[in-house]
C-alpha cells in the first residue's frame, strides 16, 4: 500500500473537518446499570438511531442501494421481532454520499449527533476520509469496503475477508485449478486509488508467495471514458490473466472494450466489479467465457447454506422488490455484525460511543451462518477475519447472473498474510 498517498488522503480529509467544526462530544451519560442503558446521543431509551453513509446516487448507487436495502431488512426483522435485547427499535437515517469522499465527510458531519453508531460507510477512499473524525468522536462504523486496513482499526466494525486475501486466493486458484502457471504473463489492471491498491497489495503478495511475476499494471481513474489504451497496454503486453480491481461503470467498460478488441486472456475481478445488469448485458457472452469473479458467500437462492433460506425469507417479507443481488447480502451480514456489538453494549449497560467501543472490543467471534466467513473479533490489534472467498462464474440462468465455481475456500498464503495497522 502506498503510504504516502493514504496520508494525502487524510490530511486532505483533515482540512475538511477542521471546517465543519471539531470532534463533537458525546452527550449524555449512557452508563445506566447492565441491561438497562442511560438515554444518550443517538438512543432517547427507546430507539436506537444507526446512520447509512452510501451512494444511494450516481455511478455505484448500483451497490450502494442494494447494500442499503441489506442493512433495512436486517433491522427491519429485528425490529418485527422487539429489537435490540427484544425491547430497542432500530432506525436507520441515512445519507447519500455519492461516493465523493469529501461528500462523505459532510455527510457524516450532518447526522454525527443524531446517531450511535454508523452501521454502514461505503467505499474505501470514503472510510479514509471520515476515518480521523470518527477517531476523534470515538465513533465505532461498519465500512462497505473491504480493505485489510481497516482490521485493526478500533473504530471500524469490518465484515468479510479482505480485498488482499480475495486477490491471493484468486491467484492460487488461477494457478492450481485455473489452467494457469508460474510462468504465465500475470497482469493486473486497478482502480487508481486506496481501494485499487488493495487490490494489488494482494497481487503482490500472491506473486512472492508464489514465485510469479506481474507482467504489466495498468491504473485507471473512476469515471474514465475510453479504456482503449489500458486494453492496447496489456494485449501489447501479452497478459494470459489480469486481475481487476473496480466498480461496475468502470468495469462494463473496461471488459466491453477488451471484447470489441479480442482481448480475451482469463480475467478474475475483484467482488466490487460485477453487478447483475451484466448478465443480461451485451458482454454477457465475454463474461461468460473469460471472467471469474472473487467474492464471498454463495449464490442467491442455495440453500445448502444456512444461513440464505432466513435471507430470503425476510427480503421477501420486508423488500419484495429487492432483486436478488450479492451487494444486498453484504448489508444485510453489516446489520447482523452491528447487532451483535449493539446486543453486548445493552448488556454491558452503556450504549454511548464510549460503551459501543467497549462492547465492540469485547466480541467473540460471530457467525454469518455461511452467507460470509465468520469474524473473531475482540480488541483490534487481535481480531483475525476470514481467509475465505468464494469463485462465481457468470450464469445468465442464476439470480443475479452468477453461478458458485469454488465455494468459500481458503489458500495456504492466504492463511499467512499479516495485518497491521496502517502508519497513517
Amino acid at each position: 500500500m502506498k503510504r504516502t498517498r493514504i496520508a494525502a488522503a487524510l490530511a486532505a480529509a483533515t482540512l475538511v473537518l477542521a471546517a465543519c467544526g471539531g470532534a463533537g462530544d458525546d452527550e449524555g451519560g449512557g452508563g445506566g446499570q447492565a441491561g438497562n442503558p442511560g438515554a444518550t446521543t443517538g438512543f432517547d431509551g427507546t430507539t436506537i438511531k444507526l446512520g447509512v453513509l452510501s451512494p444511494l446516487s450516481g455511478p455505484v448507487a448500483v451497490i450502494g442501494q442494494p447494500l442499503t436495502s441489506g442493512n433495512k431488512v436486517w433491522f427491519d426483522a429485528l425490529n418485527a421481532r422487539g429489537g435490540i435485547a427484544g425491547k430497542y427499535k432500530v432506525e436507520l437515517v441515512q445519507e447519500d454520499t455519492q461516493y465523493r469522499p469529501e461528500v462523505a465527510v459532510q455527510q457524516y458531519n450532518k447526522v454525527k449527533g443524531d446517531v450511535v453508531a454508523f452501521t454502514q460507510l461505503l467505499g474505501t477512499p470514503s472510510t479514509l476520509a471520515v476515518l480521523p473524525q470518527l477517531r476523534a468522536d470515538k465513533m465505532l462504523a461498519a465500512p462497505a469496503s473491504l480493505d485489510a486496513l481497516w482490521v485493526r482499526e478500533e473504530n471500524l466494525l469490518p465484515v468479510g475477508g479482505p480485498y488482499q486475501v480475495q486477490s491471493i486466493n484468486a491467484m492460487d486458484h488461477y494457478l492450481t485449478e485455473g489452467g494457469g502457471t508460474k510462468d504465465d504473463r500475470i497482469c493486473t489492471m486497478v482502480q487508481d486509488d486506496v481501494y485499487g491498491e488493495a487490490g494489488q497489495a494482494g497481487i503482490d503478495f500472491a506473486a512472492k508467495s508464489y514465485g510469479f511475476t506481474v507482467a504489466n499494471t495498468q491504473r485507471f481513474k473512476s469515471g474514465t471514458e475510453n479504456y482503449a489504451g489500458q486494453i492496447g497496454a496489456l494485449a501489447g503486453a501479452g497478459c494470459q490473466m489480469v486481475f481487476l480491481t473496480a466498480t461496475p461503470t468502470d468495469a462494463a467498460k473496461i471488459w466491453g472494450t477488451a471484447a470489441q478488441a479480442r482481448f480475451a486472456p482469463k480475467w478474475y475481478g475483484q467482488s466490487p466489479s460485477y453487478t447483475s445488469a451484466f448478465a443480461k448485458s451485451a458482454i454477457a457472452p465475454y463474461l461468460q467465457q473469460y471472467v471469474t469473479i472473487v467474492a464471498e458467500g454463495t449464490e442467491w437462492g442455495d440453500n445448502s447454506v444456512p444461513g440464505m433460506a432466513d435471507m430470503v425469507n425476510r427480503k421477501n417479507q420486508f423488500a419484495p422488490q429487492q432483486e436478488p443481488d450479492y451487494y444486498f447480502a453484504f448489508g444485510y451480514n453489516q446489520a447482523r455484525a452491528m447487532t451483535a456489538v449493539l446486543e453486548k453494549a445493552v448488556e454491558l449497560g452503556d450504549l454511548s460511543r464510549d460503551g459501543i467501543l467497549k462492547a465492540s472490543s469485547e466480541l467473540g467471534t460471530v457467525s454469518f451462518d455461511g452467507l460470509t466467513g465468520d469474524y473473531k473479533y475482540g480488541p483490534a490489534d487481535t481480531r483475525n477475519p476470514p481467509r475465505s472467498s468464494t469463485l462465481f462464474k457468470v450464469d445468465p440462468s442464476k439470480p443475479f447472473g452468477l453461478a458458485t465455481l469454488k465455494y468459500n475456500f481458503s489458500s495456504q498464503a492466504a492463511q499467512q498474510y499479516q495485518f497491521t495497522k496502517a502508519n497513517l
